[in-house]
């Protein structure tokens, strides 16, 4: 045996060996089932509170447009559905207020559409013009040295192209929004700090089955009567039947407050109002005795100002 094939025969033999010990020495094995058991199902996550959706906010029951009926007002059904009569005299082209007919579509709000298109800038095309090349002439010359000189400048026709002006488009800014507007009537958010229009017990309570649609507390003539959260006033005067002199304050798009039965209005409408501003002093107009009917609304339906005020009752 020569020294080569030993060689070869060594390789061979501890190459044979590697493959023996890494098979013996793997950790893999497949896995052994007995007959008949049944499979885990894989647990799953538990809910976090990540997961949880929260409650849905109350929707808006008021319609787009609504039917004038017998003993309507504007004042009245801008009331009742939480609006401000100013804006649906505007939306609807109502020159005067007081005068409205039976039958009569009124729209409550106006058209918004789910995807509003913004105009784009016109961008004229600008046209290039591209110089074009005449063919030559041709010519026939006898050949020679001179001729095929006076052929070559023939057909050089030189010509710069002259530069076209591209017009420059200046895109239009957005107007930027009145940081003056009101920020009371227009959050549109669901909660409004609320405090006692006046002192006094409630002798009057809200009851929905009764159609009491608000309280009636109990004062003196001329007693102060404020504003029992911020807001605008939307409507000052005797227009709505059984009220008499009557302030509503709108305080953002859910809830508006009503303040009836004054004996002197000290605020006008449109007028932007602080919580516990007065805005009128306490009477008896329309009325048996002299009180404070105040009514909170929420999407223009009396809801009970005991769940958002501490009432003193007798």
């Amino acid at each position: 045996m020569t020294l080569r094939t030993y060689h070869l025969n060594w390789l061979h033999a501890v190459f044979a060996a590697a493959v023996l010990a890494g098979c013996s020495s793997s950790g893999h094995r497949a896995p052994v089932l007995e007959h008949g058991a049944a499979e885990k199902k894989p647990v799953e996550p538990p809910v976090t509170t990540a997961t949880k959706k929260t409650a849905p906010r109350e929707k808006d029951w008021r319609p787009q447009t609504y039917m004038v009926q017998k003993g309507d007002t504007l004042y009245s059904i801008a009331f009742n559905h939480g609006l401000d009569y100013h804006e649906i005299a505007d939306l609807n082209g109502i020159q005067n207020p007081g005068v409205i007919k039976v039958g009569q579509e009124i729209r409550l709000f106006p058209d918004n559409p789910a995807a509003a298109i913004k105009p784009v800038p016109e961008i004229k095309p600008v046209v290039m013009e591209v110089p074009v090349k005449s063919l030559p002439k041709a010519a026939k010359l006898p050949y020679s040295e001179k001729a095929a000189a006076e052929l070559e400048k023939m057909q050089e026709v030189p010509h710069k192209p002259e530069p076209v002006a591209v017009a420059k488009v200046e895109p239009k800014s957005e107007p930027k929004p009145d940081s003056a507007t009101n920020n009371a009537t227009e959050n549109d958010e669901d909660t409004v700090e609320w405090s006692m229009p006046t002192n006094g017990k409630v002798i009057g309570e809200f009851s929905e089955s009764a159609n009491r649609k608000g309280v009636d507390v109990a004062g003196k003539l001329g007693q102060t009567v404020v504003a029992s959260a911020a807001g605008k006033v939307v409507y000052s005067g005797s227009g709505l039947r059984g009220y008499g002199k009557l302030v509503i304050i709108k305080h953002n798009k859910t809830y508006l407050s009503a303040y009836a039965h004054n004996d002197q209005i000290l605020v006008k409408e449109g007028q932007s109002v602080t919580k516990g501003q007065k805005i009128a002093e306490m009477g008896n107009t329309d009325a048996d005795q002299v009180k404070l009917h105040f009514e909170i609304r929420k999407f223009g339906k009396p809801v009970d100002p005991g769940k958002y005020l501490p009432l003193v009752k007798s």
